[in-house]
């Protein structure tokens, strides 16, 4: 019952926004405003309130065990499962302000020791209830609602308890679930040493410019310079990127492998049939989603590539190169926003979702609940973490003034109302919300930035680099999201029929999915062989089998996003439903309610149908432009 397992992850972004605060250089922490840094302080005044309720809560885990052997009885299940809700609740709390504090400079210790203090007593209560669901599993459905009858308190764990029931042939003896939980701490080691390693400790190159500029391509000096306006910028950036990263594959490749490994294990010692059925299990989602998602991809390769080729047309070379995908593609437009500017875009942009909804986006600039530059040591990326549940969401960027920092503005803050109105609406036990519809809420966000942005702008040029903008984020969501959830399965079947997957493994099989991906047999896109470690960049595969649910969302945002644009009647009350649902019901079901139905190709055919759409009007201005 206890939500601990999900109180460590903290919601990536759909796309990586690893930029500096100003050209050339990234300014230390201290000469950026409050106002554009997170307020902390709403969590704990310091760290040394911090320390004290951490160790107050550390005292309060052993009275998780006077309740053992005892669930058989509707008010003593009652109180247990309160008690496990408060303790759980106060670990949401003192993780987010350990870990948030530690990515502001993933290079002060302190915090990175404070962070695995709280991971430890995590772990240490999750020994000490490792009984809980052992016990539930004896009962049966009839005895829960008899409980509930009884104990009218038990109805907001309904859900809760009859799930563990659904997921009883998985459940272990209360010996056995105590040893996985101790194990816990174990198997997020490899996902801490990524993060380290690649953050503040990889030696990352430095290279000349045409300009005679230098610049450090750590990982946000590499997405801001990899998006060049000199082709040969790119294609260095690239090469000396990709030549860095491959001199660690096999570091990188062992890290992975054992996070697999510790995957593979969980799924064997819980008798699951694959890793991908345990990780789709947890939310009663059938596996056939995730295989009907890259056949549907698959089979749509076609609208891809005619993607790449407009791409292709619009820079105006020879042969597009995978160093050529982040360039602009429409000459003497470079949309720039400042922070403030990027404020007021997305304000306007949510105002059809009601006062109410903009108002709580307007409190999130004024409250500091956004901590917006990049600085020295800062993780890199972008998130929102909704685990403070009494507190408020937080959001971590690196904004860098592009028009796709604004977005993922907008992306972030579509998690932060999610975990807002969820928490609002829901008691803690159902807030916390599936992976699965996680990034329905953020992809909605962005869909609301490009239609007021297409609705303002009449400059053919301007239009063409919006357009060319939302045809990316379906390249980078719903078709690289893709590929990347295709790597991620053959991989867990490598470790499933125990092969070995070493650095160079995982290199050929990214390597050759990624040249189906874009063609590259077939002249569509040129992918230099160097360019297959790009596995070895990406941190959720840490996260064991997350990047498909970019793709679904998409395509479900996609639909919620045209009723509304659409005026259909009711469109915008389900939509605010679906961010109040939390976890209530299974995440299929709730967006049933909203309206979509994910068992079928239909959200994924109107994406590709928006698609086409945008590709066709695209195909009209340039053709107006040649004229």
């Amino acid at each position: 019952m206890s939500k601990l397992d999900t109180v460590a992850m903290l919601s990536p972004v759909l796309v990586f926004c690893f930029s500096e605060a100003a050209p050339g250089q990234m300014r230390e922490r201290s000469e950026i405003a409050p106002a554009y840094q997170w307020r902390l302080e709403d969590l704990y005044p310091s760290d040394e309130a911090w320390e004290q309720a951490k160790e107050a809560l550390a005292g309060r885990l052993e009275g998780i065990e006077r309740y053992r052997g005892r669930l058989d009885d509707a008010a003593t299940l009652l109180t247990c499962l309160e008690l496990d809700s408060d303790i759980s609740k106060a670990f949401g709390r003192l993780y987010s302000y350990a870990s948030m504090k530690s990515d502001q400079d993933t290079r002060v210790s302190k915090y990175l020791a404070m962070r695995q203090a709280v991971e430890q007593v995590m772990t240490e209560y999750g020994s000490r209830a490792s009984y809980i669901e052992p016990e539930i599993v004896r009962l049966d459905a009839e005895t829960i609602e008899r409980f509930i009858a009884a104990e009218p308190g038990l109805e907001v764990y309904r859900m809760g308890l009859m799930d563990i029931l659904r997921r009883k042939a998985h459940n272990l003896s209360e010996k056995e679930e105590k040893i996985l939980a101790e194990a816990a701490l174990m198997a997020g080691g490899p996902g801490s040493i990524y993060s380290v390693f690649s953050n503040a400790e990889m030696p990352y190159p430095e290279i000349a410019l045409s300009d005679g500029t230098r610049a450090v391509l750590n990982q946000a000096g590499y997405a801001r310079h990899r998006s060049s306006t000199v082709r040969a910028d790119r294609e260095a950036v690239f090469e000396a990127f990709w030549t860095a990263i491959n001199q660690f594959r096999q570091t990188f490749g062992v890290q992975l492998y054992s996070h697999l490994q510790a995957h593979a294990f969980t799924m064997r010692t819980r008798n699951y049939e694959s890793c991908l059925h345990q990780a789709l299990d947890r939310n009663n989602i059938p596996t056939e989603v995730y295989h009907s998602l890259i056949d549907n991809v698959r089979a749509n390769l076609d609208t891809f590539h005619r993607y790449l080729h407009l791409k292709k047309r619009m820079l105006g070379v020879e042969t597009l190169k995978y160093s050529d995908l982040y360039a602009p593609v429409v000459k003497d437009v470079d949309l720039k926003y400042s922070f403030d500017e990027a404020k007021v875009l997305v304000l306007d942009a949510v105002r059809p979702l009601g006062p109410d909804y903009a108002g709580v986006v307007e409190k999130a600039f004024s409250e500091r609940w956004i901590d917006v530059y990049p600085t020295p040591g800062k993780r890199s990326g972008a998130y929102s973490s909704g685990n403070a549940y009494d507190v408020h969401p937080y959001i971590l960027l690196n904004y860098n003034g592009r028009f796709d920092d604004v977005s993922t503005l907008a992306h972030e803050l579509g998690h932060t109302m999610h975990s807002y109105y969820s928490n609002k609406h829901q008691p803690f036990p159902l807030a916390d919300y599936s992976i699965f519809v996680a990034e329905v809420a953020s992809t909605f966000n962005e869909a609301l930035l490009v239609h007021k942005m297409l609705n303002d702008m009449k400059d053919d040029d301007v239009r063409l680099s919006l357009l060319m903008n939302y045809l990316d984020a379906i390249k980078g969501t719903v078709f690289r999201q893709t590929q990347f959830a295709e790597f991620e399965l053959r991989m867990h079947e490598r470790v499933e029929r125990r092969e070995p997957v070493t650095g160079d493994a995982l290199t050929e099989l990214y390597g050759r999915i990624l040249k189906d991906y874009y063609g590259h047999e077939k002249g569509v896109c040129y992918i230099d062989d160097l360019y297959a470690v790009e596995w070895a960049y990406i941190p959720h595969f840490y996260y064991n089998f997350y990047v498909y649910q970019y793709s679904t969302s998409f395509t479900a945002a996609t639909a919620l996003a045209e009723e509304v644009f659409s005026g259909v009647d009711g469109a915008v009350e389900r939509y605010l439903d679906f961010i109040s649902a939390g976890g209530s019901d299974y995440p299929v079901e709730i967006l049933k309610k909203a309206g979509l139905d994910m068992t079928t190709s239909g959200p994924f055919e109107k994406t590709m149908l928006a698609m086409n759409r945008t590709m066709d009007e695209i195909e009209a201005i340039l053709a107006r432009q040649v004229k």
